[in-house]
């Protein structure tokens, strides 16, 4: 296996700026979530010129297999996400978003071009491996239900299904070269909550006349947050913000009514579901108590994402014997959400980090900023990586 290692960094090396140029026609044509009809035919292209048939599923889902020696001994997947986000671009570089208000800031064009680099070593190489690799690449990431949610529904899992289920995501805390891994909880489900809070509005110099839905707000945002500090337990990660309170009234006018919106995100679904129960039993009943009343309405988002400890832990000592144990760290906990999400919850998974940071060149802003780009040498890396793992695990599957 050392040396079928060796020619994955080979075939990644000298594939690497071919995967860039995808990268950059990906990133400069970015479409956004379930609208990524030209990217996935895009990608449809890109893989039939590898030789693979590939196939649609959620409209602008791209399936294809690269079949290995014994083909049905078992599966392993590969998954990428398609779509961008409603973000105008700041970077003044020649791969810029040429669709205005929208842009890759989630790394997704890396997902997807490194996927692609992935699919052309392993289908090179197919010869040299036993087995089956399922590619997804799936829209809608970025929105709710989440893309993953409706391949799942469709039967991507099946047909041939696969033991377990592998993805990345670019990570611009940690340098290019690097990865990260966690096994077990590691990203929280996301929860969408709208409150409107209704009262009686009128001239602010006579509050006897009025019912306060702007007092009452702010008694309840308060109020909500024991729902973490005194129902939660402390050893599950929880978070309740709310980040959007719109009161159209004056400095002298009283509103009607007062429009809040928040997120609820935990690492707990029987948590989850009590949470949401009772944040709508105590806004239901702070506002009733003060004259007022609401409604509430609470979207149920992505679940939180578990990876899976022996995936994840094969997967972690594939990455140190691929890069180097220097190169591979341990992540802590995320309270942000990913759909892969949903994957995690059916099939074993591992969703690990690739570092994309370049300080000296200036490479550092975040995702979903109008700034974020990577320093590309981590494409070298994500691809060659993608393939190598793939690879032992259908090994370790065939030797258990």
């Amino acid at each position: 296996m050392i040396q079928l290692a060796q020619k994955i960094k080979e075939l990644a090396t000298t594939y690497t700026q071919d995967t860039v140029g995808i990268r950059r026609h990906i990133h400069a044509n970015p479409e956004l979530s379930f609208e990524e009809h030209n990217t996935a035919a895009y990608v449809e292209q890109v893989l039939q010129s590898y030789g693979l048939e590939t196939a649609r599923m959620a409209n602008t889902g791209v399936v294809a297999l690269i079949k290995g020696r014994n083909p049905e001994s078992k599966t392993i997947a590969l998954r990428a996400d398609l779509d961008a986000l409603p973000i105008t671009e700041q970077n003044a570089v020649d791969y810029r978003s040429k669709n205005e208000g929208v842009m890759h800031a989630c790394g997704h064009d890396v997902h997807t071009a490194s996927l692609l680099g992935a699919a052309r070593i392993l289908q090179e190489l197919r010869g040299e491996f036993e087995g089956t690799v399922k590619l997804v690449f799936q829209p809608g990431e970025e929105k709710f239900p989440g893309g993953a949610s409706v391949m799942i529904k469709e039967g991507v899992l099946q047909q041939p299904a696969p033991s377990g289920i592998i993805g990345q995501h670019v990570f611009p805390m940690l340098p290019a070269g690097k990865v990260g891994f966690r096994s077990g909880m590691y990203m929280a489900s996301a929860d969408e909550i709208y409150i409107t809070v209704k009262g009686k509005g009128g001239h602010a110099a006579l509050p006897e006349l009025n019912v306060d839905p702007v007092l009452i707000t702010s008694h309840l945002i308060v109020a909500l947050q024991q729902i973490v500090s005194r129902h939660a337990s402390p050893k599950v990660p929880t978070v309740l913000s709310f980040g959007k309170v719109e009161a159209l009234g004056a400095t002298n006018v009283i509103p009607n009514e007062v429009k809040v919106e928040g997120t609820f995100r935990t690492m707990d679904e029987v948590w989850r579901k009590e949470a949401h129960r009772r944040i709508r039993k105590l806004a239901e009943g702070l506002c009733e108590s003060m004259g007022g009343s609401c409604d509430i309405d609470i979207k149920f988002g992505y679940p939180f994402l578990k990876n899976d400890p022996d995936l994840t832990g094969r997967a972690r000592e594939a990455a140190a014997l691929y890069l180097g144990e220097e190169n591979v760290v341990d992540l802590d906990l995320w309270m942000g959400a990913e759909d892969f999400a949903y994957y995690s919850q059916e099939v074993a998974a591992c969703f690990y980090r690739l570092g994309t940071r370049n300080e000296a060149r200036g490479i550092t802003s975040g995702v979903h900023t109008p700034t974020f780009d990577i320093d590309e040498a981590a494409l070298e890396t994500g691809s060659g990586l993608m393939a190598w793992i793939a690879v032992q695990e259908l090994e370790a599957q065939t030797v258990g």
